[in-house]
């Protein structure tokens, strides 16, 4: 196995994932997202059995506060560089994150040797959130995508066919529409430019097509469950990791697959009204 991804938490009180990588200079952690406190970020490590494995890089999708923390700014080593979009330089300058060995990306980048991201801006908010597609030694490629706004033809495009897709599934839009939250709040979430529901994350699941794991980002606490969010992928042939606040989840090794994904719809399933026939 040349990689593996460990979701150490995930939700909106902080993100962080961690990409296991061997490299010809051996085995590390790439960061994807420091939505935790240093302190915290470090304890899941230890917790997932990572702690051991030096940083080899941070990676950004964006820079809301459950994806960047402010602790970061003084606690980051002075050989691990951050990598943040283009598009998000100027907040990334205002919060300090540029203040040390740090990278702008627009196009592909690598941030360790083997291991190269390419990204797509999507919709969220006013700045966006970067979405990758991450292709690693031995040939294997990684979808990354949350705060993605909606499951668009772009994005589907652009992570089709990746061996594992590690995708949000933020909300159950009847409980986000019961939650009693004020109603700006609902429109941003479920507006097409803030967080996708199961029901939206299954269809874009369904379109890219992976061909070994998903793995469920995201989750809200107040307005989604597990349930919820698996009832969605209801009939799924592959198997479905979720993501926790609370705890790491297990290491899902990032392997080739000789098999092809479920089948590709033939029209897309707006809003989901029909039920999705995975292959």
């Amino acid at each position: 196995m040349n990689a593996a991804l460990c979701v150490l938490s995930s939700s909106s009180s902080g993100n962080c994932s961690a990409l296991v990588v061997s490299t010809p200079g051996g085995t590390g952690v790439i960061l994807i997202d420091a939505g935790l406190s240093p302190r915290r970020t470090r304890a899941m490590l230890e917790v997932a059995g990572l702690a051991n494995l030096p940083v080899l890089g941070m990676v950004l999708t964006h820079l809301d506060a459950d994806h960047w923390h402010p602790g970061w700014v003084g606690a980051r080593d002075e050989d691990v560089r951050l990598w943040v979009h283009r598009r998000h330089r100027g907040r990334a300058e205002r919060e300090g994150a540029m203040h040390r060995r740090a990278e702008v990306f627009d196009g592909v980048f690598s941030p360790a040797p083997g291991v190269e991201f390419a990204p797509l801006l999507c919709a969220h908010d006013e700045l966006g959130a970067a979405a990758f597609r991450i292709s690693l030694p031995g040939g294997t490629t990684l979808g990354y995508a949350t705060d993605v706004g909606r499951p668009s033809d772009e994005l589907a495009a652009h992570l089709a066919g990746v061996d594992v897709l590690a995708v949000e599934s933020n909300y159950c839009p009847n409980l986000q529409r019961a939650s009693g939250r004020p109603a700006f709040l609902v429109r941003r979430i479920m507006g097409g430019g803030g967080h996708l529901s199961n029901q939206q994350s299954a269809e874009l699941a369904f379109r890219i097509s992976p061909r070994g794991h998903i793995v469920l980002l995201h989750l809200s606490r107040q307005c989604n469950t597990p349930q919820a969010a698996l009832a969605a992928y209801g009939g799924c042939p592959l198997p479905i990791t979720i993501s926790s606040p609370e705890a790491p989840t297990a290491h899902v090794p990032i392997e080739a697959s000789t098999k092809p994904g479920p089948a590709m719809p033939r029209v897309e399933v707006p809003a989901l009204r029909q039920p999705l026939l995975w292959g």
